[in-house]
């Protein structure tokens, strides 16, 4: 019986130590994804409407603003938002929609400053 007693014991070892690893590890990764925001948005420049560039010298091809955010509600106001923090990603990217045929839209960009990305 004293040999029974002694695996258990070992097993609940096992299974605190497992535990205390897994938990170790998922703070490294909040502490480690924390860090490297900290880091990436430390050297960030804004965006320059007046000028038409980005930080990094990019002209934008689209030359209007996106629209305000509190026009929208939910996710589109979501999305409004982060085009106005990143417009020249969005610019850069082309959208799938064919609005360029349809619309004259010059990249993804333009689908924001109008409400033709809110449909």
């Amino acid at each position: 019986m004293g040999k029974k007693r002694k695996e258990k014991k070992t097993r609940r070892l096992s299974r605190k130590r497992k535990r205390l690893y897994i938990g170790g590890v998922a703070v490294a990764l909040v502490a480690g994804l924390l860090t490297w925001n900290r880091i990436s948005t430390r050297g960030s420049t804004p965006y320059s409407a007046a000028e038409g560039t980005a930080s990094n010298g990019y002209v934008r091809r689209e030359t209007r603003t996106p629209l305000s955010p509190a026009l929208f509600v939910g996710k589109t106001a979501t999305a409004y938002r982060v085009a106005q923090e990143i417009p020249d990603v969005l610019d850069r990217l082309y959208c799938y929609c064919e609005c360029d045929k349809h619309m004259g839209h010059l990249t993804l960009l333009s689908c924001f400053v109008d409400s033709h990305a809110a449909t």
